[in-house]
Parts: C-alpha cells; structure tokens; sequence
C-alpha cells in the first residue's frame, strides 16, 4: 500500500468584518448596508482559485429569526453577497449560522464548537487550517478546534466581554497573523501551503514522512539506521524544512529496503509538497566539508534523472552500506521527479557523504523559494 495522505485543510470564515463590513448596528438587514470588507474580491478569490483550502462560513447572528432580527431581513441581504461573492470564484462548502445571543453561551455560538462537530474528525486537517475573523473569539475558536487564527484586527476591542482574561491572555500563540489587509491573508496562505504526509506500506517497509517545506528546520528521525538518522537529520536542518522519518522495516535482513523506500516516500513528500511549483526559484546547488567538496545540482523540473560521481573507499560509513547512497538519491528523483546531479571529492569517507547530504539540502532551499510577487511557472514549456 502506498498513499500520500494529505487530509482537507479548511479556511473557516466569519462573515461580519471579514467578508463584509459592519454597521454601527451589527445587522446587515438592507441591501444598502451591504458593503464588501476591501480586497476580500480579489485576495480570497485567488485563494479559492490557487490553494487548497475548503471555505466554510461560521458566524453568530444575534437574534436572527426573532423581533430583534427578523429573517425577512436578512436572507435577501445574505443571498445578495453570496451571489456577488460567487461570481468571483468564491463559493462555500457549507454555511454555518449561529442565531443565539452572547449572554446565553450556546454551544453552537462561536467560540464553542457546536456547529463544527462535523469537522473536528480525522478526515480533516485541522492543525493546518484556519479560522479567520475579526474578533478575538474567532481566534478562540481556532484554539478550541486545534486550528490556527488570523485576526482582522479592525477593532481590537470588539467582542472582548465574550472571553475572560485569561482566555484572552492565553490567544497569542494561536494567532498566526495579525492584519487588516486581505492581501497578507492571500500572502501568509500562500506560504503557508507546502505540506505533505505520506504513508508507504510493503511487506518490507512502513514508512511516515511529514513534511513541511516553510518550517524551520525541525526534524524528528528514527529510521533504525543511526547513520541514515543522521544524514536525514542534515536534509530537514541544512534546508529549513520541518521534516519527520519513521520507518520500521527489514533490517533483519539487511539495510537496502529501509533506504531505497524511504528515499521513494521522501521523493513522493516533496513533489506533493511543491504543488504546482508556481513562483519557486526550481534550481540550486553547493557546499565544502573540510576536506571534502560536494556539488549537487537539482531541477524541480518534473522528469527523474540522477547523474553520479562520486567513489567511496569503505563498504560502510556507521551501519550503512556506501553502495546505497546512490540508490538513495535515485530513488528520491523518481519521487521527486527531479533531477539531481551530484559529485563529491574528499579523503574522508563520512566527511564526504555528509557534505553531500548538506549540499543536498542547500541546493533544495534555493530551489524551493517561492516569490510571491511573481507566480509564474519557471518555465518555458507551461508545464512541469
């Protein structure tokens, strides 16, 4: 069995001062009040176009259905913007509304989750999701369901009464950008957008990656192999990819399933990872070692190809066989589709395969740049 698994990440949206801009009242009963927050056309329109989030609207309606807010009110007004929205690309999976009043504490009225059950499942990816709002319970909201918060902070105050101080105190760290612009939202999403999980399952190997190509470097390796551990260890931190390896296999029986998989998995991460390559540099190189000198050049270009010059004079370096260090690599390029040119020179042995392994890293770090402000395919063809 082999899978890339890449659950659903949604972005959670409010409507009142995100969508749309909030009157003195807070109702949008008349079309007349119906005024679009600036930019949300455009930057959440690329968003629903470019990236891979389900948009799902949560918000509280205070009173909806009652005198205080009659229905009559406020369903043309709401069809009106969801019509105008539509035409830009921007549809919902679904619309959540909550029409119960703060006082009351409902558990279906934001920052509670009952609206959300439904998603708070495994099938979704909710630590890498988003609630975005302009009060500081939809942050809380995003704490409570294990997502990330972007605030519109329009009116800092706003809603504040809802959360104790602690509550309030205790936000920061689910808030992952603070803005009134809907074009850093886009920005931030962007960049924020290049994950993959994959799971490879023989009779040989079962193998975990996690990957993460904007992180910062984090790495969690257990492979069985203390060496290989070490030269993975060097790829997640030379490069800044967060990066996570778990491998149980056949070591009983000798090295070459355990590495040669790993490398098809890891391949297969970064090619889910880059997406559709829009704005990434594509190319990189590099790096010295002491007395060894490790080129290694990389094309993200989508067609696997492995050049190879490099000799090792030990059987092992640790308790991995220097033989499967070009199985490595090659096998990367097949996951990766990418080509991978690689020549090192050197006296020592371990000094040489980490310098590789280095500049492997350095060269996937240039390569995987992305310039926001130019998204275009780095390449000729229109296609990689």
């Amino acid at each position: 069995m082999y899978s890339v698994v890449n659950p659903q990440k949604i972005l959670f949206l409010d409507r009142d001062g995100t969508l749309i801009l909030e009157p003195e009242d807070y109702q949008v009963d008349s079309p007349d009040k119906l005024n679009f927050y600036p930019g949300v056309f455009r930057w959440l329109g690329r968003i629903a176009r470019e990236l891979d989030y389900t948009l799902v609207m949560v918000t509280n309606q205070d009173g909806l259905g009652t005198d205080d807010y009659p229905e009559s009110t406020f369903w043309p007004t709401h069809e009106l913007m969801r019509r105008a929205l539509a035409a830009e690309g921007i549809e919902f999976a679904e619309e959540l509304i909550d029409r119960t009043y703060a006082k009351g504490n409902a558990p279906t009225r934001k920052p509670n989750t009952g609206l959300l059950t439904d998603y708070l499942s495994g099938d979704y990816d909710l630590a890498n999701s988003y609630v975005v709002g302009d009060r500081l319970t939809d942050i809380q909201l995003a704490k409570n369901i294990g997502a990330k918060g972007i605030w519109i902070a329009t009116d800092p105050e706003l809603g504040n009464d809802e959360l104790s101080d602690q509550q309030l105190a205790d936000l920061q760290d689910t808030i992952a950008l603070r803005t009134t612009d809907w074009e850093a939202i886009y920005r931030h999403l962007r960049l924020a957008n290049r994950t993959a999980t994959v799971r490879r399952t023989t009779k040989e190997t079962d193998i975990r990656i996690a990957l993460d190509l904007d992180g910062t470097g984090q790495t969690d390796m257990d492979t069985g192999l203390g060496f290989f551990d070490h030269m993975l260890d060097q790829l997640g931190r030379h490069s800044g990819c967060d990066l996570t390896v778990h491998v149980q296999g056949d070591l009983d029986i000798d090295e070459h399933h355990t590495i040669e998989d790993t490398a098809i998995a890891l391949g297969e991460a970064f090619a889910q990872a880059l997406g559709d390559k829009l704005g990434i540099e594509r190319y990189g190189w590099y790096l010295p070692m002491d007395d060894a000198l490790a080129s290694v050049g990389i094309d993200f270009g989508g067609r696997p190809w492995l050049v190879w010059d490099c000799d090792y004079r030990r059987e092992r370096i640790g308790d991995m066989p220097t033989e499967m260090f070009f199985h490595f690599f090659k096998s990367f390029t097949d996951g990766a589709r990418c080509n991978l040119n690689i020549k090192v020179e050197g006296d020592n042995e371990h000094h040489k395969i980490e310098a590789t392994f280095k500049a492997f890293a350095k060269s996937i770090k240039m390569a995987k740049q992305r310039d926001v402000d130019n998204m275009r395919l780095p390449s000729t063809k229109g296609v990689l």
